[in-house]
């Protein structure tokens, strides 16, 4: 079994547990999932499997999109509805679309971005969220990411019982990027508390929500042999590479281990796999 499987990652299931679920259906412990989330959000898991696991690196440098929602004017420890109320503040007077789009278009480029105390990016040898459980906030560096664009995509609602306005975006974005903390600086941009009160990946490593699969479906093909259906070929996931059709003398360097000279592509940096 050589491959990746686009899965549909359900909510109420951590990325660990789809992968555990996935290797006891196929019987395999070699899999790769890629950009692990949380299982308040739901989307696309691209995941590796056997020889496909070689590409996996490749495969995370490609960019996400998100569709979700934040909601102004209240704020929680986690960046998400999974955590602690920490703030709150009426949102009297709701924003306009025009003034929307002005917040995101300062979130868009190459931006800096502090990870949020309730991630596992480490520090001094301890997962943030570590840290954070213990009631502790450490220090963070900024990281570099990339926003290829922040819209909305439907006019933003207010509530007013509970004086708040809600905000339906779309974000394309680079690896390493915390969607909630994008909805967490959006309020800081405008000085209110702001939260991301839902999220569904609708792409990642080259697939889009269309083409994944369920666990039950996966299991499905299982039963009934008919594997082909679920697995997607190495070829498709890296469709967006730049692609050289090799000549025989060529072959012959490859299959012995040799490497390529740039010259067949000059317009790209080499890619090892």
């Amino acid at each position: 079994m050589d491959g990746v499987i686009a899965l549909y990652k359900e909510r109420g299931m951590t990325s660990h547990e789809c992968v555990s679920s996935l290797r006891k259906i196929l019987h395999t412990k070699k899999s790769w999932a890629h950009w692990y989330f949380g299982s308040n959000v739901d989307g696309v898991l691209p995941i590796c499997i056997g020889q496909a696991t070689k590409i996996s690196e490749l495969m995370m440098q490609s960019g996400k999109v998100y569709q979700g929602e934040i909601t102004l004017g209240m704020a929680y420890d986690t960046e998400d509805l999974d955590g602690t109320l920490i703030a709150q503040q009426p949102i009297e007077s709701p924003l306009t679309s025009s003034q929307i789009d002005d917040v995101l278009a300062k979130l868009t480029g190459d931006i800096m971005q502090v990870p949020p105390m309730y991630s596992a990016v480490k520090v001094n040898g301890h997962k943030l969220y570590e840290y954070a459980r213990k009631g502790l906030t450490i220090d963070r560096d900024p990281r570099p990411i990339h926003i290829d664009y922040f819209k909305q995509l439907k006019p933003a609602t207010y509530d007013p019982e509970k004086q708040t306005q809600t905000i339906y975006f779309e974000v394309g974005c680079s690896k390493g990027t915390y969607v909630r903390t994008l909805a967490v600086d959006f309020g800081k941009l405008i000085n209110v508390p702001s939260v991301m009160t839902n999220l569904t990946r609708i792409k990642s490593g080259g697939f889009d929500i269309s083409q994944c699969v369920t666990l039950k479906e996966v299991q499905t093909a299982v039963d009934s042999d008919n594997l082909e259906t679920i697995f997607r070929p190495l070829a498709e996931a890296l469709a967006s590479y730049p692609q050289y059709k090799l000549d025989e003398s060529r072959w012959e360097i490859v299959s012995h281990g040799g490497f390529l000279d740039q010259s067949i592509n000059p317009d790209h940096d080499p890619l090892f796999v």
